[in-house]
């Protein structure tokens, strides 16, 4: 069954349905100019810090942008590639497998394309390269499984303003969180069970995903619940026993409570604890990026090896294989049937 109608506009163009695809960003370069207009747009976010806007002013202008772009060029230097940033390199290839998957079914009246929330290329750019092929229903799909205000949120109020400085404006639909989702639970547990095939398995697997201040989740943010969620249902696919496994929290920064226990501060402690072997996922990134390469790949391993450990490894996100491609088209899929089923009630 087509969802999508081959029907004209009014002004006799194409009447298709555009799906964006968003992720976090990445600099331009790994250099520090780059990296300072990223951290600019990022950290200038209110949703991202919820500070006074006048004291954060002084903060992020005086002190941060005047010593963080040149750790961050350095960190970025270690993960870049040929083709860029892991990020964005990765997000094409989604947004490309998605393309295809979806024109399987329904050809040309859909298209895919991608846009990152900060940096390039923007949420405005995409929409305007949507609305000029003809699109006149938009689904926002933020790759980001579970929801949090710093992210998805955030993604939605680029979007609003979008549109509040366009007369026209196409229908649209959101995914705001796919975390218990069967098939992305089900894409995860496998990307796992396949690692530990060819790796064996662990004294235990630690579930990382990126923090937020605790004072998020005490004012509700329902961030924290959705990532024990996701844990919990990846382990009992897996059939994991309750000592087998535990969640933490990664990328802090500030001087405030984040969501606990730590990342890197379990990995230090876990050996003396007679743990001596991890595996560690993050099930919170749609992409493998600096957070996951170098942080956890490359920082983490260090802490822990230093502290005792003698194995370490890291799962690599869900990326572009065709399992997690498969993933993104069942949920648009579901979101362009309940449209259309919404226009036919």
């Amino acid at each position: 069954m087509k969802y999508i109608s081959t029907a004209r506009t009014e002004q006799g163009g194409p009447d298709r349905v555009g799906v964006l695809i968003t992720n976090l960003g990445t600099p331009d370069a790994p250099e520090k100019k780059p990296l300072r207009r990223y951290l600019k747009e990022f950290l200038s976010d209110p949703r991202v810090v919820e500070v006074p806007r006048l004291i954060w002013w002084f903060i992020l202008n005086m002190v941060i942008l005047n010593i963080r772009p040149a750790r961050s060029a350095a960190a970025y230097k270690t993960v870049w590639t040929d083709r860029g940033s892991p990020l964005m390199f990765h997000t094409q290839d989604q947004a490309a497998g998605l393309q295809a998957a979806l024109a399987e079914r329904h050809g040309d009246d859909v298209i895919v394309d991608f846009a990152m929330r900060y940096g390039s290329p923007s949420i405005g750019s995409a929409i305007d390269k949507m609305l000029a092929a003809g699109v006149t229903r938009l689904l926002i799909m933020p790759l980001y499984p579970q929801y949090s205000c710093a992210t998805t949120g955030s993604t939605f109020d680029a979007v609003a303003a979008e549109f509040t400085r366009r007369r026209s404006i196409p229908s649209l639909r959101y995914v705001a969180r796919y975390y218990d989702h069967a098939d992305y639970i089900g894409a995860l547990a496998l990307s796992i069970r396949e690692f530990q095939r060819q790796h064996g398995k662990a004294d235990k697997l630690i579930f990382s995903y990126h923090g937020t201040p605790q004072r998020y989740c005490d004012e509700g943010d329902p961030y924290y619940c959705e990532c024990l969620h996701t844990s919990q249902l990846v382990a009992e696919v897996l059939d994991l026993s309750g000592d087998s496994y535990m969640t933490t929290f990664q990328s802090r920064f500030g001087r405030e409570a984040w969501l606990q226990p730590y990342t890197d501060e379990t990995l230090k402690q876990l050996p003396s604890q007679g743990v001596k072997s991890v595996q560690i996922v993050c099930p919170g990134f749609s992409a493998d990026c600096l957070e996951t390469i170098e942080e956890i790949g490359e920082e983490n391993r260090e802490y822990f090896m230093d502290a005792g450990g003698e194995r370490y490894e890291y799962i690599p996100c869900l990326n572009s294989e065709p399992g997690h491609i498969a993933v993104l088209a069942q949920i648009a899929e579901e979101e362009l049937q309940g449209w259309v089923q919404g226009r036919m009630d």
